[in-house]
């Protein structure tokens, strides 16, 4: 599974930079992987396959950003790979309001015709919380609900089904996790670096952050192979 935040050119003033990917480097990952056989699925279709097919990668976007919209969808729609994005539910149309507490700049997030124009090109969405807190860091019960409630507001006003839940700031423990379990979420991303196992937890998949300069096997494979004989 590969995790992307931000796509296209990188404002003057940001502080976490490993967020964002050039619109080129996205494009020449996604010539990558293609070269070398890979091919998109369903999250759902490798964490419940017991002989998942070969070369099957997942591509997630966390947050919702507009940018992914813009500079994301033809060079997928040119590759043949889908994605599932993961909404901040709460703020869809209005922007980044957790970064700019961290001192980022202010970013638009897709607003609903946006994320239908996303679901229509053959995407999918997650949830991705209400407002984007440190779920461990808030009273379990308002973590509950910022949970539940992404789920439900997503599903009325889309009309799909919501299976498929990330972790904001990859902030979690047990009592989070049973939460979102209890919510009626098939699967929850991390962002613990590594490969996904057809016997481990689908509430805790880990994900390769994209900030690599190339997904060439001579990039990220002694990577992947430490992660494989673990």
């Amino acid at each position: 599974m590969l995790m992307y935040h931000k796509l296209g050119p990188r404002p003057a003033r940001v502080r976490i930079k490993g967020l964002y990917v050039s619109s080129a480097l996205f494009q020449r990952q996604l010539r990558e992987l293609s070269a070398a056989g890979f091919h998109s699925v369903p999250i759902h279709e490798l964490t419940h396959c017991h002989e998942p097919k070969p070369k099957s990668v997942v591509l997630t976007f966390d947050d919702g950003f507009e940018n992914v919209l813009r500079y994301g969808l033809e060079p997928m729609r040119a590759c043949g790979f889908q994605a599932i994005q993961f909404l901040v539910a709460d703020l869809l149309g209005k922007t980044n309001e957790w970064e700019q507490r961290q001192g980022e700049v202010a970013e638009r997030l897709m607003d609903e015709p946006q994320v239908r124009e996303w679901l229509a090109a053959g995407h999918a969405i997650g949830a991705h919380t209400c407002t984007h807190p440190r779920l461990t860091q808030i009273p379990l019960k308002e973590a509950q609900e910022e949970i539940r409630a992404s789920k439900a507001k997503l599903e009325d006003r889309f009309g799909v089904a919501i299976r498929h839940f990330c972790y904001p700031f990859g902030d979690y423990n047990q009592a989070i996790r049973d939460a979102v379990l209890s919510a009626g979420f098939d699967t929850a991303c991390t962002t613990k670096p590594g490969l996904c196992r057809v016997d481990g937890d689908r509430l805790q998949l880990r994900r390769l952050t994209a900030r690599y300069a190339s997904l060439k096997w001579a990039t990220v494979g002694q990577t992947l192979r430490r992660w494989l004989r673990r």
